[in-house]
């Protein structure tokens, strides 16, 4: 199976730093607490623990990967992802299938991403106002990475707040491209030749570092 990346502007290192801030976001809502200040706050601490644990992530990547399921797991709404990413396809599936996909697919993003951490060296980042939507019960957050050189990224997060007050990414889009339906795209020829369980098997396979 090919490897799903984004093109163009997105593989720049606009992209990664973007990537770093996807999975820095993703904390809890505080009370008062509006969703670009959780994103700054947010990406303000992981980052800081990245830049000051680089060299020891580089040369143990378990240490990374501990940070991403520590801090960054917990508070993402991998579910709605993956009901999203397979689109008609998760109605059709059964649970059993729903379920595997959520954890590989979960897993895919964190080996596949979670080393874009590593590519943040200090980059500006700009945060522009939000939009509240959904009777203020979503929100999308504006933001651009300034790289030395090249023109500015921006990078949009989709969030939403749950039930027990906590603010949850669903979604990124960067330079207008959307991770969600970019994995739509992707995965879709395959769950039309070989159906929800015949992809899960590919991503457990590649999960597994055992290719497919």
């Amino acid at each position: 199976m090919n490897n799903p990346e984004f093109k163009g502007p997105l593989s720049r290192l606009g992209w990664l730093a973007g990537l770093a801030l996807m999975f820095a976001v993703a904390a809890p809502a505080m009370a008062g607490t509006t969703p670009d200040q959780l994103v700054k706050q947010t990406a303000d601490q992981v980052l800081k623990k990245v830049l000051a644990n680089k060299e020891g992530m580089k040369a143990d990547s378990s240490r990374l990967y501990n940070l991403v399921n520590s801090d960054v797991l917990p508070h993402f709404d991998f579910e709605m992802m993956s009901q999203r990413v397979l689109g008609k396809y998760w109605r059709t599936a059964t649970p059993g299938e729903q379920g595997s996909f959520v954890k590989e697919f979960r897993q895919l993003l964190v080996r596949t991403y979670a080393t874009a951490l590593l590519n943040y060296s200090g980059q500006e980042i700009e945060y522009k106002p939000f939009r509240m939507t959904a009777g203020d019960r979503t929100a999308v957050v504006r933001t651009a990475v300034r790289n030395s050189g090249s023109p500015a990224i921006p990078i949009d997060y989709r969030l939403y707040i749950n039930k027990a007050g906590q603010w949850k990414v669903f979604d990124l889009k960067i330079d207008g491209v959307s991770l969600v339906s970019n994995y739509r795209t992707s995965f879709g020829g395959e769950v039309r030749q070989i159906g929800v369980g015949g992809l899960v098997k590919k991503l457990a396979q590649r999960n597994a570092g055992k290719g497919g």
